[in-house]
């Protein structure tokens, strides 16, 4: 599947989106592949990026961060540290830090928050997008 092209400025009005999701109808928000796109686009204008997840347990917040790492052109996978129940997972690959804690708060899904050293870089949080944003498709069997 290829991805739509988008230009920085239409990348920008995707994610923006995420910004209120509690206040967007599910069917309103763009599809999986535009948000791959937009993504790609905004990580591209910026230097790095730093991972927040918030998830129903450890399994899930990993499998959402490495997932997203993978999709950014990132190749470690951190260590986790174990927290029971709800999770909210915040990892700095520039500091290579990991840290998680328990989560009590209702969203689920990942902040990406893009840093640039430069004006005209993307400097701007995105979310919370969906944890399964970047999950194969069907089995992997």
């Amino acid at each position: 599947m290829s991805l739509p092209m988008l230009d920085l400025a239409s990348a920008l009005k995707v994610l923006r989106q995420f910004l209120c999701i509690d206040r967007i109808p599910a069917d309103r928000l763009p599809d999986s592949a535009t948000v791959q796109a937009a993504l790609a686009q905004v990580a591209e204008a910026s230097d790095y990026q730093i991972f927040g997840v918030c998830a129903d347990d450890r399994a899930t917040g990993q499998l959402a961060l490495y997932q997203y790492m993978a999709a950014l052109g990132y190749d470690e996978r951190p260590e986790v540290p174990g927290v029971e129940g709800a999770i909210y997972i915040k990892y700095n690959p520039k500091m290579r830090s990991c840290h998680a804690e328990g989560y009590e708060g209702q969203h689920r899904g990942v902040l990406v928050s893009c840093q640039s050293a430069y004006e005209d870089g993307v400097n701007e949080t995105f979310g919370h997008l969906p944890l399964d944003l970047f999950a194969p498709i069907g089995n992997p069997e």
